[in-house]
């Protein structure tokens, strides 16, 4: 029923902020991770702070922050979703950046104040273009891809915040963060039906 719902766009509405939701692209309305992460940035001063989304989908997240004062760069894997947030922005009349990018291959190295990620983190190698917010690869590629290239973005005041559900495999990516020289520490936790979300501040070691 919901996958038929999503096979054509669909508009959501949130805090002031109106978006369409192509068909492919994540949308935040369904799933309660979007939702749990906008609380929590509600908390926190964005205002004239530079900030990395990583895997944007929809964007919303971004426009919410744009829409407070952030300095805003949104990234996805996905040209849909790239489309997607560029017609949101415009929609909103809200700056952002926006770019096509697998991981941080297409972002011009800078430090950027806050970074935050809603990633994949099922199993599984993605086959299709929709299929790279699900799934992390068999071995959590997507994670060491993340921790690898991390590092360039940051400086040792940053802010990373990344929201997991105790349904995917976090010892896993804990140990791909602590490889590649980071911690990871909840600092929320919310249960929700059947499932529970996490928000982990990420910490460098080094």
């Amino acid at each position: 029923m919901l996958q038929r719902y999503l096979a054509k766009p669909r508009r959501y509405n949130y805090n002031g902020l109106s978006i369409v939701v192509q068909p492919g692209v994540f949308h935040p309305g369904f799933f309660f991770s979007t939702k749990l992460f906008l609380e929590f940035l509600k908390e926190q001063e964005l205002k004239g702070k530079t900030l990395l989304e990583v895997g944007a989908g929809s964007g919303l997240i971004s426009f919410y922050a744009a829409s407070v004062g952030a300095i805003v760069t949104a990234i996805d894997i996905s040209k849909t979703a790239v489309e997607n947030i560029k017609n949101n922005a415009l929609l909103n009349k809200l700056k952002i950046e926006v770019s096509y990018s697998d991981m941080f291959s297409n972002v011009a190295t800078q430090k950027f104040d806050i970074v935050i990620v809603a990633p994949p983190y099922y199993k599984k190698y993605p086959q299709k273009e929709a299929e790279h917010a699900w799934y992390c690869g068999e071995n959590g590629e997507y994670f060491s891809k993340l921790f690898s290239g991390l590092t360039k973005f940051i400086n040792p005041t940053s802010r990373v915040w990344m929201i997991l559900s105790d349904d995917c495999d976090i010892q896993m990516i804990k140990a791909i963060a602590a490889s590649n020289g980071f911690s990871m520490q909840a600092v929320l936790e919310r249960a929700k039906y059947w499932e529970i979300n996490y928000i982990f501040e990420i910490s460098s070691n080094r």
